[in-house]
């Protein structure tokens, strides 16, 4: 292949491959020029210039294939207009001469179209250049045109096109034969040929006036002819020709009209003539109404959909202004053409149109109008709606029914009701809360105009009202609950009326229906009063007959309905229900016998509508309450349906009686009792199995039914990958919804809401906007398959197999088309069964069963229709699955090989080849690998046969499905079947678009089987892999919008596994351009494969994006359709989110922009915040801001005048892509979320984003660096535009925003004014965007999440004026006040558990508030500031700008009383609630304080989203008012004394205030514990910190404490869930807070052991020993797990030390893979925790007895000597850690501990703290691996030791010996630091009370003190660390002297003043000394000076004894006074601050 590329071809290479490779070879040649012509240098180009021309024209005479002649005649095109155009002429006329050979022969045909092809590239590239050689070229294809065949036709039509779009208005005297030549064509019968002709014609009336003018009406009934019999294709084509020439005629391009005099055609003209086609078909204007009164043939399916595809591609055209500006007219136009008589001759028909219609009104309406144009369409509907009611009023109403026209007119008003009605609906929803305007304004009454068709005389105007309410509810859920009201007060105040019980009971059916829609929900008391109306009206049915039909029906559809609001609601009725279905039916066999006798024609209808009813209701209850169906239930449900079952076998009987008019009610009985059998488990209704399955079998099998229907079935059960095969099956298109009509099956497509009024109130089917049940004749059909599916594997074989013996005799009884109908049910049952076989993992049966089933399967393979055909392939692989043994399996293939060696004909070759397909594709790779060589040959085989392309798809097809399934396996095949592949796409036609798919399938699913092998470089796996690019390219440049898809797949299958070679450069731009395409899959596709692109590569694709947007503007090629603007491709998603309605597209944009902006928002950070800025501004607020409104209406004024100029080039192009609509709400929404997505990625990216003083630096010196906080106001204004928009959900995530605004931001400071934030400006925003949330009639969720934003806001510590907070402040004072009010106050709109959810929502917020209040406080009293006023008094004379300490408590301080008291009730519901199920009994009857029973699971989650804030807040109430010690008496203000009324209500009992502690901390305890216990996986980790914050709250106070401490089984519990939260939680934050808990809880149990030590010591004066069994472990010193506190606390604070320190663990050194590690530095967190968890440790003695104590002291040293010898590490500034002062101070804790004192215990604890000191001596050993120990910390330890039990360690040899060993290694150290310390550390022993202790340590360690200090004369200090160490050194010599007696005073001078002098300096030295050395000189000169007053005597002896000394001193002295006096003053002040020694130990041990 890489000799393909050059630029010249390589024509050596070219000869030397297999004939085979040479056009694989040729065409890459040509993709490579193709590439390099356009960047070539010109110079290089033309001098190979004739080279090249005379290779590629030698190319055409080479018959090349069909991508081949495209790309050949493009490069030829593109040489000519880069290089030289001498022969241009002659290439023209050489091309021209081959057209006319007169060579008929199929070989030479390749050769004539890739002349076609060049002769069309040429004109187009080079148009007028080519000059007058046009006519002749014209006149030469128009001639081959005639004697062309269908492929000549194609290629020559679109070459016309493209000569025609190069010439333009040039061509002009050609355009006239042209036209005569093509339009014969429209209808030719290859459909190919027709779509060429349309784009043909699409192209010619750009510039041929005559088309659009004189020649219009030919135009129209052309098109109409050529959409009878159309494809998919065609239709597209076609209707954009026909709506393009309908546009232009109506508004003419400029520059055509000014050539000629154009009349221009009126819109009343237009519109008629499109109506023809709708109306009347292709069949001709007959003026003569003589057909039309024989009721003439309706109009052809396929002619009414593609006209009204026409329609909206001739108002998309015209564009949206021009539908705003003529909405009424267009609406009145296409309502008329729904109620005239020929769009409605049959039901069905009249239901085709109206979906066409309603299609025309969605695509326009919802696609070109902004939100404010649609809502003026809104009230045009509306308009429209209220005078047909007024017209069908006066029918009704007339009283002489004189007016016949009159009921014509009501049946034809009904379709136009229901169109308009559907619209609106539609509209409504999709408008959302943004449509409130139009419901709320009084002129349009919108409600009045719906609910006055409730009363129309048709059923389905009556439903589609109900329909459009159900819509307003959920689009605007506060009309919710007043609608249904009004409804109930109709049906009760209406009762006479037929229509108005059947319409408003619709209404509430359809209203109940909707609101699962609606998370608030509705009133539970609407649920009693539906069932009192429903149970009236069954009551009442029978005493009137006129009412009797309506009322039963009416009765059960709301029965039914109320069982969609789930099993709470519904729970409470249950009874009643099954009371009234039981009563419904027989009670008995006797009964049901004597019934048939009974009756006459309406009691028996009536009888069967309201069972057909009580079915329905049951059905529903079953769907949607599947918790309340217990044993017991189902078995009384089954009592009625089983009457139903028997009744249903007398019903012909009774129906031969009565008449026929009763089969659609029997039928309706069938159909409910079917759907809710389907919905049982089988084990319930085995005994009726024989009668059901005759009626099932009998129902599809159509034994009774004399029409033939057929089930809508089998397209869901055959697989989705199928669709190819059954060609006229549609693939999903954004047409299906009108598409559907032209479907095979019965009746598809004619869904409507009246064939079945329950669906009005069923979820709406995934996908469909609007529910459309299938006529009743249908659906039945459709529930006996489904049911059968259900059954059948529960049957016995006998069973089974007689019915698959009557399914063949059925077929062959039938014939012709009953034949077919009959077929396609039994196979759709068929499937259905053996589906049901392999869910329930069940066979199929014995031998005989299965040869039964696969002769009824063989059979239809080969059936001539191919969706048998599908469905038999199907049937086989679902049997092979099912039967899964290898003999069944090969038997079933070999009948398939030796059909298709033999057969020739084309039925069973496809039938056969799609067996072998579905075999692979359901036993899979392994199962079905031994027939994978013989079935990949003759698939192969059968591929190449070019002869039958339907063949060649279904080989193709099920070749794909083999790759598939094949995995691995089919590794071996790769190559040959690639070449295959390869060859086809080279040669077969691209009409064959089928065959093409197929590849694509092909392509697709071997590059998944080659896999990650593509990233290789072997030559084999580079040939595979460019031969999948070839491939790819190849389907990228299809014509098809399928093949692209294709492609493009394909390519994202490679991208995945070998994303090196897909050149982006070249597959983003196409999908860009695929972005804009018309067709849904295509899109799709695209948005798919740049979702996979962004993961990875996201700043490439917009790259690329870019430059091609750029390109676009630049060029002169507007052929690309773009929407791509200065926003680039994101913001081209986001206009796609505007319009685009697919669910799976929209999520992948979703995806695609948040894959972008994961990886780009923070570089481009501007850009990013602009997009969402832009979509954001769009607000299309009806009465907000008005700023941008200005701004919009000058836009609207540019794209006034732009819309002209556009209009006129674009006038072919979709006008989709302009992005003429304002973003609407939903986009709205997801750009807000982007915006907390971009907040959150700049905080994981850089705290610089939060940080204004860098921010404005970094941004002078890299003014391209963005950071976030620079855009702070734009932020703040986003979340304000969003926060008060009109739209609910908006509203929401704005809050969102807002809230995360402010966390992320509050503490930034302003640095240009310190002591502010910059958040401080915007408290006005923040103030406005939140008030509008407490507005009474915003919606619960709204205002709740605003309650949240507002306490962050508060307690974000922002705003430093009371005032300012004050404005937030009252919108949570004024929800307080509603919380308050109590249960059941207002009118409720919503379900009680909304109002729970806001009330909680309330008190959350001002727990949270309260929280941060207190803790300002705690922090202000922790200051040393002036005494703190209370805020209330001073608040006036404060200044305003300053916080007071205690300011946010005074704003809390006055609601406290209420809220303590709201908080403690909100805590025992939740308390209540977490009860488990066992325990419901013991919930209250009527509910808690804030939720009702009914609402209970919902209350559930409202209450655990805000317990915890509350829990904490309470705890910091109990324990700063001592437990509401207040409350009785008054302590805190005079606010309170309504407080004990409010908690004690009116109850006389008071409790004591114990039992209240009492009871709190049980309350609170419990929950707490409760919690921790188990915290589920998704609790935020705040809760667990709230949780834990309250608990050592609560601990601190001494209520709490006393209470703990009483109950110590309490107390351990709490230490073992405790324990497990370490387990299972890792964050360091949550553990600091439960060692913190621990400590208040060994606190709480120590201090009251130590009372009742008190206490017993003032009992029991003089004996001691008493107070021996007073604590843990008693006189024994046992402790008992489970029940001892001491122990609890162990187990979790060794778990903790552990934990960080492993090396703790014995176990682990002794564990054969432990490998020693060096202690280290332990971070931050885990040094707090490691010394939290040791100073608890060293309190656990004081809560054991003595005895208790000596159990645990061994292992509490050993884990503190542990803990020190681990973390005892130099640091760089000689700081202790912390981790080692609290393990020191743990030491003196114990050692000094009163033990000591007991006698009993003296050996134990003497040989305790002996083993202590050596543990510590050993740890200390100087050692070569931890070079790093703090030998100083250990020192410590072992001083700490020595001097707290000297007693015990005094005369220990040993010891002191290692002790000595360490204090001599200190001194010698070369640490000047260590040698300071430990002359300290000496000093204490050497100061130690007792004698014995001190003075070996003097006598071994002074005299080398003495050497040190001595040599300290010849090596002075050089750094004052070293100087320090001296003077501590000298500090201890001197208290040693002073230690000394009398008379070894004068020895011990002799020491210390001869080293002083040896210190001072030469008074010539002393300016050139160093600083240490100068301070040395200093400081022994003090010392000297002092010492002589001291010791007079001994210093006089000395200085006398030597004279070089006195000299010495003498000299320095007089240096000394020499210097100035400030010096002098200087000095004199320096020994006071030397005096003390510098370094002082962080922690005072001694």
């Amino acid at each position: 292949m890489e000799l393909a590329h050059s630029l010249l071809l390589n024509e050596e290479a070219l000869a030397q491959i297999t004939e085979a490779k040479r056009p694989v070879f040729i065409f890459e040649w040509l993709r490579f020029l193709d590439k390099v012509l356009v960047a070539a240098n010109k110079v290089d180009v033309k001098e190979k210039q004739k080279k090249l021309v005379e290779q590629l024209t030698g190319l055409i005479s080479s018959a090349p294939g069909p991508p081949t002649r495209k790309l050949l005649a493009k490069n030829l095109a593109t040489l000519y207009s880069i290089g030289d155009t001498f022969t241009v002429f002659q290439t023209l006329d050489k091309c021209n001469d081959i057209i006319k050979s007169k060579d008929d022969t199929p070989a030479y045909l390749p050769t004539k179209l890739a002349a076609v092809a060049c002769v069309g590239a040429f004109y187009e590239k080079m148009g007028r250049m080519l000059g007058s050689s046009f006519p002749d070229t014209i006149n030469n294809l128009l001639k081959a045109l005639k004697n062309a065949e269908s492929q000549g036709r194609g290629e020559i039509l679109i070459s016309l096109q493209k000569v025609l779009s190069g010439l333009g208005g040039a061509a002009a005297s050609c355009h006239r034969d042209i036209y005569k030549n093509a339009r014969s064509l429209l209808t030719d019968r290859s459909m190919a040929v027709r779509c060429a002709v349309a784009k043909c014609l699409l192209e010619l009336q750009n510039e041929a006036v005559f088309m659009w003018t004189t020649e219009l009406e030919n135009m129209a009934t052309l098109c109409f002819k050529a959409l009878e019999g159309s494809n998919y294709g065609v239709r597209v084509a076609v209707a954009k020709l026909l709506g393009t020439v309908m546009a232009t005629a109506l508004m003419p391009k400029q520059a055509a009209v000014m050539r000629q005099n154009v009349k221009r055609a009126t819109l009343e003209e237009v519109f008629e003539l499109m109506a023809t086609g709708f109306l009347r078909g292709g069949s001709g204007f007959l003026k003569s109404g003589g057909e039309m009164l024989k009721g003439g043939v309706s109009v052809s399916r396929e002619v009414r959909v593609g006209v009204t595809q026409a329609y909206v591609v001739f108002v998309t055209t015209l564009g949206g202004q021009w539908l705003e500006r003529n909405f009424a007219t267009f609406l009145s136009h296409v309502l008329d053409l729904v109620s005239h008589p020929r769009a409605t001759q049959t039901h069905v028909e009249a239901v085709y149109s109206r979906r066409c219609v309603s299609f025309m009104l969605r695509a326009t309406l919802g696609g070109l109008l902004g939100e404010k144009a649609q809502i003026a369409a809104g009230k045009e509907i509306c308009q429209a709606i209220s005078k047909q009611m007024r017209a069908v009023d006066a029918v009704v109403n007339d009283p002489n029914g004189e007016n016949k026209t009159g009921a014509t007119d009501v049946s034809a008003s009904q379709h136009v009701m229901v169109c308009a009605l559907k619209e609106l609906g539609s509209l409504v929803q999709s408008l959302s809360a943004t449509a409130s305007p139009l419901i709320q304004e009084p002129s349009i009454g919108l409600l009045e105009t719906v609910t006055s068709v409730l009363l129309h005389p048709s059923m389905a105007a009556r439903l589609a009202a109900a329909w459009c309410l159900r819509c307003v509810a959920v689009a605007l859920p506060y009309q919710l609950t007043p609608l249904l009201d009004r409804c109930a007060e109709r049906i009760n105040s209406l009762k006479s009326s037929p229509d108005a019980v059947s319409g408003y009971s619709f209404a509430m059916a359809a209203l109940l229906g909707g609101v699962h829609q609606c998370p608030l929900g509705i009133p539970h008391s609407k649920g009693k009063l539906v069932v009192s109306i429903a149970e009236d009206l069954l009551r009442t049915a029978a005493q009137n007959s006129r009412l009797s039909l309506q009322r039963t029906q009416a009765g059960w559809l709301l029965l039914g309905a109320l069982m969609t609001l789930g099993s709470s609601l519904v729970r409470y009725h249950l009874p009643k229900m099954l009371l009234l279905w039981r009563n419904v039916f027989p009670r008995s066999q006797k009964e049901l016998e004597a019934e048939k006798a009974r009756g006459d024609s309406f009691t028996w209808q009536v009888t069967l509508e309201g069972r057909a009813g009580a079915l329905c209701a049951m059905r529903s209850f079953v769907a949607h309450c599947p918790e309340l169906l217990t044993e017991d239930v189902i078995r009384r449900l089954m009592t009625p349906i089983e009457c139903a079952m028997t009744m249903i076998s007398h019903v012909p009987a009774i129906i031969k009686v009565h008449g026929a008019h009763l089969k659609a009610s029997a039928a309706m009985v069938r159909l409910r009792l079917y759907d809710i059998l389907a919905l049982l488990p089988p084990k319930t209704y085995e005994g009726s199995f024989n009668a059901l399955l005759r009626e099932l079998v009998a129902e599809f099998t159509l034994t009774d039914n004399s029409s033939n229907t057929t089930t809508s079935l089998l397209r869901s059960l055959c697989h989705y990958d199928d669709s190819v095969l059954m060609g006229s099956w549609l693939q999903e298109t954004d047409h299906k919804s009108i598409e559907d009509q032209l479907q095979p099956n019965s009746a598809s497509g004619s869904g409507a809401l009246e064939h079945d009024p329950s669906s009005i109130y069923l979820r709406v089917p995934v996908g469909e906007a609007i529910p459309g049940p299938l006529p009743l004749g249908v659906s039945v059909i459709d529930a006996s398959v489904a049911l059968f599916g259900v059954v059948f594997p529960h049957v016995s074989f006998k069973h089974r197999l007689q019915m698959l013996d009557h399914f063949a005799e059925c077929i062959k009884q039938a014939k012709g088309i009953r034949q077919q109908a009959v077929q396609l049910n039994i196979f759709t049952a068929v499937l259905s069964a053996l589906k049901g076989l392999a869910e329930n993992k069940s066979t199929l049966g014995p031998e005989e069963v299965r040869k039964s089933a696969l002769a009824l399967v063989m059979g239809a393979l080969d059936n001539p229709n191919p969706i048998l055909r599908c469905a038999a392939g199907e049937a086989l692989g679902r049997m092979a699955q099912v039967v899964g043994e290898a003999t069944f399996i090969a038997r079933m293939a070999q009948t398939s090989f030796d059909k298709l060696k033999s057969a020739r004909d084309v039925v069973s070759r496809t039938g056969h080849s799609l067996a072998l397909g579905c075999l692979h594709r359901y036993v899979g790779g392994i199962g079905s690998g031994q027939h994978l060589k013989t079935s990949v040959s003759i698939l192969l085989a059968l591929a190449q046969d070019g002869s039958s392309h339907e063949v060649q798809t279904w080989a193709l097809h099920s070749l794909a499905l083999i790759v598939d399934s094949s995995g691995p396996m089919y590794r071996g095949y790769v190559e040959p079947t690639l070449s295959l592949v390869l060859t086809l796409l080279l040669t077969v036609p691209p009409s064959h678009t089928e065959v093409h798919q197929c590849l694509g399938r092909c392509l697709g699913a071997l590059i998944t089987t080659v896999g990650p092998e593509l990233q290789g470089n072997g030559t084999t796996i580079s040939t595979i892999r460019s031969s999948c690019l070839v491939g790819c390219a190849i389907m990228q440049d299809h014509s098809d919008s399928l093949v692209q898809a294709a492609a493009i797949s394909c390519l994202q299958q490679l991208h995945m596994f070998a994303p090196r070679h897909v050149n982006l450069s070249s597959l983003v731009p196409c999908l860009c351009v695929h972005l804009c395409s018309s067709h849904l899959l295509l899109r799709r596709a695209a948005v798919a494969c740049l979702r996979q692109l962004a993961q990875r590569e996201a700043s490439e694709v917009c790259e690329y994006a870019m430059s091609l947007a750029k390109k676009a503007g630049n060029g002169k090629n507007t052929a690309i359709n773009l929407n791509i603007t200065e926003t680039g491709l994101e913001g081209a998603l986001f206009g796609m989110l505007d319009h685009e309605t697919d669910r799976k597209l929209c999520s992948d944009i979703h995806d695609t922009l948040g894959h972008m902006l994961s990886s780009l928002a923070v570089e481009k950070l501007s850009h990013w915040l602009k997009l969402c800025k832009d979509v954001l501004a769009a607000t299309t607020d009806v009465g907000g801001a008005v700023t941008f409104e200005v701004e919009k209406d000058e836009d609207s004024e540019k794209k006034d005048e732009m819309d002209d100029d556009i209009m006129f080039t674009g006038l072919g192009d979709d006008d989709k892509s302009k992005p003429s609509v304002a973003p609407r709400w939903v986009t709205r929404v997801f750009a807000a979320d982007c915006l907390c997505r971009i907040i959150l990625l700049c905080e994981n990216a850089d705290k610089a984003h939060f940080d204004l003083a860098t921010a404005r630096s970094t941004q002078g010196k890299n003014p391209k660096g963005e950071l976030l906080v620079l855009h702070l106001s734009d932020l703040i204004r986003m979340a304000f535009m969003a926060a008060t928009d009109h739209s609910n959900q908006l509203r929401m995530a704005g809050l969102q925003a807002l809230e995360d605004i402010i966390k992320k931001f509050a503490s930034v400071p302003e640095p240009e004014f310190p002591g502010h934030v910059i958040l401080e400006q915007y408290q006005a925003n923040v103030g406005a965007a939140l008030r509008p949330a407490f507005s009474p009639d915003t919606p619960s969720d709204i205002t709740a999440k605003a309650c949240q934003v507002c306490s962050t806001w508060i307690g974000s510590g922002v705003v430093s004026d009371l005032n300012d907070l004050r404005r937030v402040h009252n919108l949570l004072v004024s929800s307080l006040d509603k919380v308050q009010a109590g249960k059941g106050s207002s009118s409720q709109l919503y379900s009680e558990s909304a109002t729970t959810m806001e009330k909680l929502a309330v008190l959350k917020a001002w727990a949270e508030v309260y929280v941060v209040a207190m803790k300002i406080k705690k922090e202000a009293e922790s200051k040393p500031v002036k005494p703190v006023r209370s805020g209330d008094e001073d608040e006036d004379d404060l200044g305003a700008d300053v916080l007071p300490p205690d300011s946010l408590i005074t704003l809390v301080q006055p609601e406290l009383p209420s809220l303590s008291q709201l908080w403690l009730a909100m805590l025992r519901d939740y308390a209540l609630l977490t009860l488990p199920a066992e325990f419901s009994s013991q919930l209250p009857p009527d509910g808690g304080a804030f939720y009702t029973p009914e609402t209970i699971d919902t209350a559930r989650l409202h209450y655990r989203n805000s317990w915890a804030p509350v829990l904490h807040a309470v705890a910091l109430w109990l324990s700063s008012t001592g437990f509401g010690a207040c409350e009785a008496k008054e302590e805190v203000s005079p606010v309170l004394s309504k407080a004990p009324a409010l908690q004690t209500g009116a109850s006389p009992t008071v409790k004591t205030f114990e039992e209240s502690v009492k009871e709190r901390m049980h309350l609170m305890l419990g929950v707490s514990i409760e919690f921790l216990c188990f915290p589920r996986p998704e609790e935020p980790i705040e809760h667990v910190m709230s949780c834990l914050l309250a608990l050592s709250t609560l601990l601190e106070s001494p209520c709490a404490k006393t209470h703990i401490a009483e109950d110590q089984l309490l107390a351990v519990e709490l230490l073992n869930v405790l324990h497990r939260l370490l387990l299972t939680r890792d964050p360091p934050a949550v553990q600091l807070q439960v060692t913190a808990v621990v400590q208040e809880t060994i606190k709480a149990a120590v201090d009251h052991i130590q009372q009742q030590h008190i206490n017993k010591g003032k009992e029991e004066e003089g004996q001691r020993d008493s107070q021996l069994s007073l604590g843990e472990g008693g006189e024994t010193g046992e402790l008992v797990p489970g029940t001892s506190l001491v122990f609890a606390a162990m187990e979790l604070l060794v778990f903790i030390l552990v934990r960080h320190l492993p090396q703790l663990n014995t176990r682990m050194k002794e564990s054969p893979s432990h490998v020693l590690i060096r202690p280290q530095r332990l971070p931050e967190e885990s040094a707090r925790l490691v010394a939290n968890s040791v100073s608890i440790l060293a309190e656990l003695p004081l809560l054991c007895s003595p005895a208790g104590s000596m159990t645990i002291l061994p292992t509490v040293l050993f884990l503190i000597t542990g803990v020190l010898r681990e973390t005892a590490i130099k640091t760089a500034d000689n700081s202790v850690p912390i981790s080692v002062s609290a393990a020191l101070q743990g030491i003196k804790t114990i050692i000094t501990s009163p033990l000591a004192r007991v006698d009993s215990l003296q050996t134990q604890w003497t040989a305790l703290v002996r083993s202590s000191l050596a543990s510590v001596l050993e740890d200390s050993q100087p050692d070569e691996s931890r070079p790093d120990l703090d030998e100083i910390s250990m020192l410590t330890a072992i001083t700490l030791l020595l001097l707290s039990a000297s007693n015990e360690l005094v005369g220990v040899t040993v010891l002191q010996k290692g002790c000595m060993e360490r204090f001599r290694n200190a001194l010698n150290s070369c640490d000047p630091w260590v040698q300071a310390r430990c002359y300290q550390l000496l000093l204490s022993v050497f100061q130690h009370p007792s004698r014995q202790l001190s003075t070996p340590y003097i006598h071994a360690l002074a005299p080398l003190m003495v050497e040190k200090l001595k040599a300290v004369e010849r090596s002075r200090p050089r750094t004052s660390a070293e100087l320090q160490a001296v003077q501590e050194g000298i500090r201890v010599l001197e208290n040693l002297v002073g230690m000394g007696e009398e008379q070894n005073r004068v020895q011990l001078v002799a020491l210390l003043v001869p080293t002083l002098i040896s210190y001072l300096l030469d008074e010539n030295a002393i300016p050139t000394a160093s600083q240490a050395s100068k301070g040395l000189h200093d400081f022994a000169l003090q010392n000297l000076m002092r010492i002589g007053p001291l010791y007079p005597a001994a210093f006089k002896m000395v200085i006398g004894a030597a004279p070089e000394l006195k000299t010495r001193l003498e000299s320095a002295v007089r240096a000394n006074q020499a210097t100035s006096k400030a010096k002098d003053a200087a000095r004199q002040a320096q020994p006071t601050v030397q005096v003390a020694p510098t370094i002082k130990l962080k922690t005072s041990f001694f």
